[in-house]
């Protein structure tokens, strides 16, 4: 069959990715096997795509239709269209995931939303699940959040104001700050500095100089979730300086695979939630696989904004 595998090359140097003959897909018990019909590339694979690690092959968004039951019996039968999120691999032909890490696709959606949905529905969702726990709830809570053109920033913001708190997204695009408004944003400014706080939860994905900003702006005794670092710059803390804003501000790492359970219930959750026209992913691009190099260098230059989405014809 037919996948990407990485080059090794720089990006500045040419494509990070090339379409090759590899092995089809060998199946555990526990694995369906999915021809694949769309899946969405992220920004932290480009990362990844610098130092590929030996025999790694990318791909962890994926739509498409069950051709394999499950051996062991779990998940669905053949026919059925699936969203999925495997560890890797799935900018393929074909991909073998494990049951517990997928979920059906209703026949209102279709598998480019689908795909758009795994890596960063999964990181918005439980991102606000661990702020839900910190403050109890998140009606009528202030929220600033860092980083919201993305495809995370833009389901933070629809799940967020549909619990009631009141977020402040800070995008430095007018017209993805419009988008931003009409999904429930309260406020939306293009630098951190400009925020007012203080908030009750900073959600802060850039790193940099904006860190230490953000935190400056939370209420005594505020959280911050720091789950990304897309400035590509370490974070400087003064703690001299610190003592002069928030008392007893939390600064906590946030990962989103940091769950007990598997990602299929969280993903069944994530397609009702867009079939119910509750939430609604933003596809910033929709193209052929063979353009995935492209894409990926599109991505890492900031040339796209939300989730950029490729279907494999």
């Amino acid at each position: 069959m037919k996948a990407f595998v990485p080059t090794g090359t720089p990006q500045e140097l040419g494509p990070t990715v090339r379409l090759a003959e590899v092995e089809e897909p060998v199946q555990r018990p526990d694995q369906a096997l999915v021809k694949v019909e769309a899946y969405s590339v992220n920004r932290g694979e480009t990362f990844v795509l610098e130092r590929p690690p030996v025999g790694w092959r990318p791909g962890k968004d994926v739509a498409g239709l069950v051709v394999q039951a499950a051996p062991d019996g779990s998940g669905p039968a053949v026919g059925h269209r699936v969203v999925a999120h495997p560890p890797a691999l799935g900018w393929a032909e074909y991909v073998a995931v494990p049951t517990s890490a997928l979920a059906p696709i209703p026949e209102q959606l279709t598998a480019v939303a689908a795909a758009a949905l795994p890596l960063a529905g999964l990181t918005a969702l439980r991102l606000l699940r661990t702020a839900a726990r910190h403050t109890g709830h998140l009606a009528g809570r202030r929220i600033l959040l860092t980083g919201a053109s993305g495809g995370v920033g833009h389901y933070v913001t629809e799940l967020a104001a549909a619990a009631g708190a009141q977020l402040t997204a800070v995008s430095a695009s007018a017209e993805r700050g419009g988008r931003l408004t009409e999904l429930g944003a309260a406020e939306v400014v293009h630098e951190v500095a400009e925020a007012e706080g203080p908030f009750d939860l900073v959600l802060e994905s850039t790193g940099g100089a904006n860190l230490p900003l953000a935190l400056d702006r939370l209420a005594p005794r505020g959280l911050l979730l720091w789950f990304g670092q897309a400035s590509r710059q370490p974070v400087a803390l003064d703690f001299f300086a610190i003592l002069n804003g928030p008392v007893s501000a939390t600064i906590r790492q946030f990962s989103y695979a940091d769950v007990d359970g598997p990602d299929g219930a969280d993903l069944a959750t994530l397609v009702g939630l867009t079939a119910a026209g509750r939430l609604h992913p933003e596809i910033g691009t929709v193209r052929s696989w063979t353009r995935t190099a492209e894409v990926l260098a599109e991505l890492r230059e900031r040339r796209i904004r939300g989730n950029a989405v490729l279907t494999v014809n």
